[in-house]
C-alpha cells in the first residue's frame, strides 16, 4: 500500500462517499469489495495477490511500531529523539494506559520514517504513523484478526481515494489537513468498520474526523518531515479514535461527508503557499525554526564536503 497521491480516479462505484454508500446498500456487498476490485483492475492482479500485498503492508506497519519502540530513533537533524519510547515508558500518565500506548505507537512508527526506516506511506510518508498506531492498538484491544485488518485497510484505501479524487492528499496542495487529516479519516473509518459499524457510521466517522482537522497547515521545520509532523501523527491518531467512538455511539457529523471533503479542498486552495510544505511559514518561520534550518543546512554542507 503506497502513497495514493496522483492515482487514477476511483471506480464508478465510489467516486464519492454518497455513490459508494448507495452502491453498497443496493448490492449488499461488504464495504471493502469495490476497493478490492479497483485494486485488481489497476494492477492487473489476481485477488490473492492483492490480499498478499495488503498483508505485507500490515507487517511493515507493525514492524515500524516495534522498531520505533525498541531501537534508537534519533534523526540526523537532532529534532527526533525517541519520543515514542519516552511516552510508552513515562511513569506519570495523563491518559489511560491504552490511550498512552496509542500515542506512543503513532509517534514510534512516524519516527521510523524520520530516521530513514521502512514504513508504509498511508496515504503519505508524513502521515505514516497514524494507521499503524491506531490499528495495532485496535487489534490489541479488540482481538481483530489480520484478515479483518486487511479489510479495514482496503476501506481506508477507499476513503483515501475518494478524498484524493475530490480534494487532495498532498501537503503541498492542501496543507497538513490533507495528509494527517486524511490519514486520521482513513483510520477512524477503518476502525468503525472493524467494530461492525454500518456504512453510515463509517462515513460519519470520516466526516467527524475531517471536521476536526480542517485548516491544519503544513509547516515543516527545516523542510524536514519531523517537526511538527511527528507529534501531529499522535494527535491525529487520538482524533481518529475519538471520532470513531462518536460515530459508533450514533453522534452525527451534521454536515455530510462529501461536503466535508469539499470544504477540505476549498480550504486547501485558499491556503497561502507558505503554509503548504514550503517551510516558509508557521513553525518553520519562527526564530527557532529558522535557526534549526540554518544548522541543518550547515551540517549538510559539511557532510558533502567530507564526502568529497
Amino acid at each position: 500500500m503506497s502513497s495514493l497521491s496522483n492515482t487514477a480516479a476511483p471506480s464508478p462505484n465510489f467516486t464519492d462517499f454518497a455513490t459508494w454508500q448507495a452502491y453498497i446498500q443496493s448490492s449488499n456487498e461488504p464495504l471493502y469489495l469495490p476497493v478490492l476490485h479497483w485494486e485488481m483492475n489497476q494492477k492487473g492482479a489476481a485477488e490473492a495477490d492483492i490480499w498478499s500485498g495488503i498483508q505485507e503492508a500490515w507487517v511493515v506497519m507493525k514492524d515500524a511500531v516495534l522498531t520505533g519502540l525498541s531501537e534508537d530513533m534519533t534523526s540526523r537533524s537532532g529534532m527526533v529523539n525517541n519520543s515514542g519510547k519516552k511516552v510508552m515508558n513515562s511513569r506519570l500518565h495523563v491518559l489511560a494506559p491504552e490511550f498512552t500506548q496509542l500515542v506512543a505507537r503513532a509517534l514510534a512508527a512516524k519516527e521510523v520514517n524520520a530516521c530513514m526506516g521502512r514504513i508504509v506511506a498511508a496515504p503519505t510518508a508524513g502521515a505514516s504513523g497514524i494507521l499503524p498506531g491506531t490499528l495495532v492498538t485496535m487489534q490489541e484491544l479488540h482481538g481483530v484478526t489480520d484478515r479483518q485488518i486487511a479489510e479495514g485497510l482496503l476501506v481506508a484505501a477507499g476513503i483515501a481515494l475518494v478524498i484524493q479524487y475530490n480534494a487532495s492528499l498532498a501537503g503541498a496542495v492542501g496543507g497538513c489537513q490533507a495528509e494527517t487529516g486524511s490519514a486520521a479519516a482513513m483510520a477512524s473509518g477503518a476502525m468503525v468498520y472493524l467494530l461492525g459499524g454500518d456504512v453510515t457510521q463509517v462515513f460519519n466517522a470520516v466526516a467527524i474526523t475531517i471536521q476536526c482537522m480542517l485548516g491544519l497547515v503544513c509547516d515543516p521545520v527545516a523542510g524536514l518531515v519531523e517537526v511538527p509532523c511527528i507529534v501531529r501523527n499522535a494527535s491525529a491518531a487520538a482524533i481518529a479514535y475519538s471520532s470513531a467512538q462518536m460515530a459508533i455511539a450514533q453522534v452525527t457529523a451534521v454536515i455530510p461527508v462529501d461536503e466535508c471533503v469539499a470544504a477540505m479542498g476549498e480550504i486547501g486552495q485558499a491556503m497561502e503557499s507558505r503554509y503548504k510544505e514550503t517551510a516558509l511559514g508557521g513553525l518553520a518561520a519562527t526564530p527557532t525554526g529558522k535557526a534549526i534550518a540554518k544548522r541543518v543546512l550547515i551540517s549538510d554542507i559539511n557532510l558533502m564536503a567530507e564526502a568529497e
